[in-house]
């Protein structure tokens, strides 16, 4: 089944209102007659505001980096689905791994911002993967399968149908080092399986499943040919419109 392909850019700690703002026109010229694919951004809670008047009259989808599960209360540093909305996003990614590694947070804890995100309408990208120790001790599947079943825990199939499946090696963010296409699409096609085990098949052919880990314009050719891996959640090639808009605008 042909599903359509996301390119996402998470921006994490950088850009002021100044440089996002520019950062996403350039990115949105670079789109510009691209209509067989979907672009994601995800800049700081600090400028999402600000991007969103940028992309106004585009197709790009706007997305926070994190999200809470209530719409209001005393849930200091915290930012609600009905905020995100309001500064002009539709999106969420919940569980990247730095949020997991740096700052603990925990499966259930995921699954609590992911069932919040979706009771607010919010499309959520749930990220999963495994660390180099894991992946060296032949646990790569379960630590997958552990993550996607608690991470997904209480979503229906009818909520499930806005949730993106991100991919991402521990090991290979940030680091230069990039899983090969072959581990890459095994990981992905598991992935697959287990959310056809879960939900069933029709789901499981919908679902897209996005690749993270040092993403390049040197390798997204070969990794968006693999029949599992439906996009890529880029971290520091999105940072610059020229590489972003060659990952996105893959052969």
């Amino acid at each position: 089944m042909s599903r359509r392909a996301l390119m996402a850019g998470n921006w994490k700690m950088h850009m002021n209102v100044v440089e996002g703002c520019r950062l996403a026109a350039d990115v949105a010229r670079t789109c510009e007659g691209v209509t067989d694919r979907d672009v994601l951004l995800a800049p700081p809670y600090t400028i999402l505001s600000e991007v969103s008047h940028v992309l106004a009259n585009t197709s790009i989808i706007l997305s926070s980096q994190n999200v809470c599960w209530e719409e209001k209360g005393a849930f200091t540093g915290e930012i609600s689905p009905t905020m995100l909305q309001d500064a002009g996003a539709s999106a969420a990614i919940v569980g990247h791994s730095e949020r997991r590694q740096i700052f603990g947070e925990s499966d259930e804890l995921i699954n609590t911002r992911v069932k919040g995100a979706l009771s607010f309408g919010i499309l959520v990208i749930l990220c999963i993967g495994e660390t180099l120790d894991e992946r060296e001790k032949g646990r790569t599947f379960s630590v997958l399968e552990e993550q996607v079943r608690k991470g997904l825990d209480g979503v229906t199939a009818a909520q499930i149908e806005h949730v993106v499946l991100a991919y991402e090696p521990v090991w290979a963010i940030g680091t230069g080092k990039t899983a090969s296409k072959e581990q890459a699409q095994e990981a992905h096609a598991f992935l697959r399986e287990l959310i056809e085990k879960m939900y069933e098949k029709n789901i499981a052919d919908r679902i897209r499943i996005l690749y993270g880990g040092s993403v390049k314009a040197a390798n997204v050719d070969e990794l968006m040919a693999q029949p599992d891996i439906d996009g890529a959640l880029v971290g520091g090639a999105a940072l610059d419109a020229e590489s972003f808009g060659r990952i996105i605008n893959f052969k």
